[in-house]
């Protein structure tokens, strides 16, 4: 065995400090300890490996370097109690592939892992981690000034969900992916015309599995390198950046993928995952969940967040499957899961993790923002942890979603029997900081497009969907919207190909487009749009009983008094004149949007740019318009001074 005379051992930059805060849970920038970094040690150069395998009998570092040869650079135990194995192996650099050979102290177990910390990986299928040198200068310093700005609260914050792979991709060329440079200029550029003022992406993390979306996740501390290198990623953020978009990651903590090389049994024992199935595996996804309870893994995957934010500039990431993480008997049958210590179904280590995770996020980075994609009505979700949260600031409204696509599916003959649908959302919608998500799940396995879920002909089915994304934005919440919605794109998702781009050439496509655009434009600048989309002072029905006629109104309002928005829908294919709608005050109210214009592919009908209020009482109120009501349409009208 040659070893001792080319690895020096104790080499590296991990103090007892560092060991201490690792085994508490409390160290969130594990980054910067473990894993493969270049070093410098007595003038000669290399590379420092550390890696956590407590119940490893032997830990070796095998790549191309050396022929894959499990004898030759041993690692050494780092101390009798913290379980990290470490050592610098000189003359590699940059580029160099590696895996940890583990030899357990059990069962005679022997395995080569992924290094858990590593900065990028080689091109799936391969499953090598490469050893990677993160410098990079970055050029957005006027966004990271100002990002308090752009994320805040009380902000406009219209998120474009999208998948890097099936965004766009280059079908003369072998229908390749594009490159994270290509994607960003093209993507920013985009983005930045449709007024969208964040991307969400779907995990970018590196994962085996190119059909998981990325929710495999094996990789955390890596982009997956199917798009290009780190720094090509870094590149991506930072030119969105510059071009004013925010950028949101997916990150899946609640579960990993059980490839033989990833951290399932990762040193011969249940290292990162719980040792019984009843908590430690995922029967939805044949996935196995992490141990919340051990300080470890608590440390790893903080860390995992920090590192998006610290290292790539993310401004935020949506957490995934929360509900599931809370929940020791998600989708499992009696008997198939294990009580807390109270005898309840709440997952208590989970719970405390989570609020440990937002904690320590908002105070290294007060300015970015966590999202929770919880399904259930666990309370105070996007609530702070000193006030009894769980500490997001907004939760995905997965109840408004699911009840407002099953109304507009609905013939629109039928609707009024299910007119509760559309209005019981405002009975809790200040309950939460919530996101309303028309996102990726709802146009995969087997559900169609959301064009596709829309009722009629075709004039019927795109004014539709216009009426629900006039719906969508006058709705309090922030707005999500997946790529490809945002002209009705007619197939459902599919992640091996491109969109359908070329639709854009028909005009009840591009109308749509046309009018998310205008959408998104409106939403920004008027600020009784977005500004109280989370205080009940922001909303005001003007009238939810009209369930006869499907029609709704109600008004929408900022800070500053005067400035109101009335919103009305109409959810018939039923053109109503002389539609009257009580208003707070008398004047000129400008009709400002309207679905039904003939640049969105409608009929034309409206109110001619606008209506004077009458003295005339209506909806308990002491003026009223009368109204031109399009079929299947929404209008904003706003009051001119």
């Amino acid at each position: 065995m040659q070893t001792q005379d080319i690895i020096i051992y104790g080499a590296g930059h991990i103090t007892d400090h560092d060991i201490y805060f690792f085994k508490e849970g409390n160290h969130f920038k594990l980054y910067n300890k473990l894993g493969a970094h270049l070093a410098e040690v007595n003038g000669v150069k290399g590379v420092h490996f550390a890696v956590w395998a407590p119940n490893a009998e032997r830990v070796s570092v095998v790549g191309g370097f050396n022929g894959w040869n499990t004898e030759s650079h041993n690692l050494g135990v780092r101390d009798d109690w913290s379980g990290i194995w470490e050592g610098f192996i000189p003359g590699i650099s940059t580029g160099t592939f590696y895996k940890y050979y583990i030899q357990s102290r059990y069962h005679g177990h022997k395995v080569q892992k992924a290094d858990p910390f590593a900065f990028s990986f080689e091109v799936p299928p391969k499953t090598a981690s490469m050893v990677w040198d993160l410098s990079y200068q970055w050029q957005d310093i006027d966004w990271m000034q100002n990002r308090h700005l752009h994320n805040k609260l009380k902000g406009p914050i219209s998120i474009y969900e999208v998948h890097l792979g099936s965004w766009r991709r280059v079908p003369e060329e072998g229908n390749r992916f594009l490159n994270y440079r290509e994607l960003a200029h093209q993507l920013a550029d985009y983005a930045k015309e449709m007024g969208f003022t964040h991307v969400e992406l779907l995990p970018i993390m590196e994962h085996p599995f190119y059909g998981s979306w990325g929710y495999q996740t094996l990789g955390y501390f890596s982009p997956t390198s199917r798009y290009g290198t780190p720094q090509d990623f870094m590149y991506f953020v930072d030119h969105l950046h510059q071009n004013g978009i925010g950028v949101i990651l997916d990150w899946v903590p609640s579960h990993f993928p059980s490839d033989d090389y990833g951290l399932a049994y990762f040193d011969g024992t249940h290292l990162f995952e719980h040792a019984d199935p009843r908590k430690g595996f995922h029967p939805d996804w044949s996935s196995y969940i992490f141990n919340y309870g051990r300080n470890e893994v608590r440390s790893f995957l903080i860390s995992s967040a920090m590192f998006w934010l610290d290292k790539y500039h993310i401004d935020g990431l949506r957490v995934d499957a929360v509900a599931s993480m809370l929940y020791l008997d998600y989708s499992r049958k009696e008997g198939e899961w294990l009580a807390n210590e109270y005898g309840g179904r709440e997952n208590i280590e989970a719970i405390s993790f989570i609020k440990r995770l937002n904690e320590a996020l908002y105070q290294e980075f007060p300015d970015i923002q966590m999202f929770a994609e919880e399904s259930t009505a666990w309370p105070m979700v996007s609530k702070p942890t000193y006030l009894g949260g769980l500490g997001f600031s907004m939760k995905w409204n997965m109840g408004w979603m699911h009840d407002t696509l099953k109304y507009f599916s609905k013939d629109p003959v039928y609707r009024k029997y299910s007119h509760n649908q559309l209005t019981f959302s405002i009975w809790y919608a200040f309950m939460e900081n919530f996101i309303l998500p028309l996102s990726h799940d709802e146009v995969v396995h087997g559900k169609g497009s959301l064009i596709g879920k829309m009722p009629g002909d075709e004039w019927q089915r795109f004014a539709n969907l216009r009426l629900l994304y006039g719906y969508m934005f006058g709705h309090p919440g922030k707005k999500l919207l997946f790529m490809g919605a945002e002209w009705g794109q007619v197939k459902e998702w599919s992640h091996d190909e491109s969109l359908e781009w070329h639709v854009l050439q028909f005009s009840y496509h591009a109308g749509v487009q046309k009018w998310v655009k205008d959408l998104n434009r409106l939403y920004k600048n008027e600020t009784a749009l977005h500004e109280l989309d989370f205080e009940n002072d922001g909303y005001e029905w003007v009238d939810f009983h009209d369930w006869g006629e499907s029609i709704i109104s109600f008004i929408r309002k900022g800070h500053e008094t005067r400035n109101i928005i009335l919103v009305v829908c109409n959810l018939t294919p039923v053109y109503r004149a002389n539609y009257r709608v009580g208003v707070p005050a008398d004047g000129y109210w400008k009709e400002i949007l309207n679905s039904d214009a003939p640049e969105y592919g409608g009929s034309g009908k409206g109110n001619l740019g606008g209506v004077d209020a009458e003295y005339f009482p209506a909806h308990n109120r002491p003026y009223s318009l009368d109204l031109t009501l399009p079929p299947l349409s929404a209008a904003f009208f706003k009051r001119s001074f």
